[in-house]
């Protein structure tokens, strides 16, 4: 913003017309419109959504069923397999240790 004012006070100091400066000033304007629209239509929805992954994650308890990034359903039998690690029993007998960052939701929340 400063730098438009230091573009734009030495026009108008020099009486110069209003047209003509504020199409100097247009480029930079839809330059900062396309940046606020941008941040508004993907930047910000994009780290929301993370928020709410990252907090779904650290939410998860034993007995809650999950489905990996892979497509693997099962249910969480062990949390403690590490600070990053988590247990799912996929069959009976059949247990498997995942990355609890490799998990893309938990069945039986709004919207599953």
């Amino acid at each position: 913003m400063a730098h438009l004012v230091a573009q734009l006070l030495p026009i108008a100091q020099q009486g110069g017309d209003l047209r003509q400066t504020l199409g100097q000033a247009t480029p930079i304007i839809w330059l900062v419109a396309f940046a606020v629209i941008f941040y508004f239509l993907l930047i910000r929805p994009q780290r929301q959504q993370q928020k709410r992954h990252e907090a779904m994650l650290a939410a998860l308890r034993p007995g809650d069923k999950v489905v990996t990034q892979g497509g693997l359903v099962g249910t969480i039998t062990k949390t403690d397999e590490g600070p990053n690690a988590l247990r799912l029993k996929l069959a009976p007998g059949v247990e498997v240790t995942v990355m609890r960052s490799h998990i893309a939701t938990r069945l039986g929340e709004e919207g599953q």
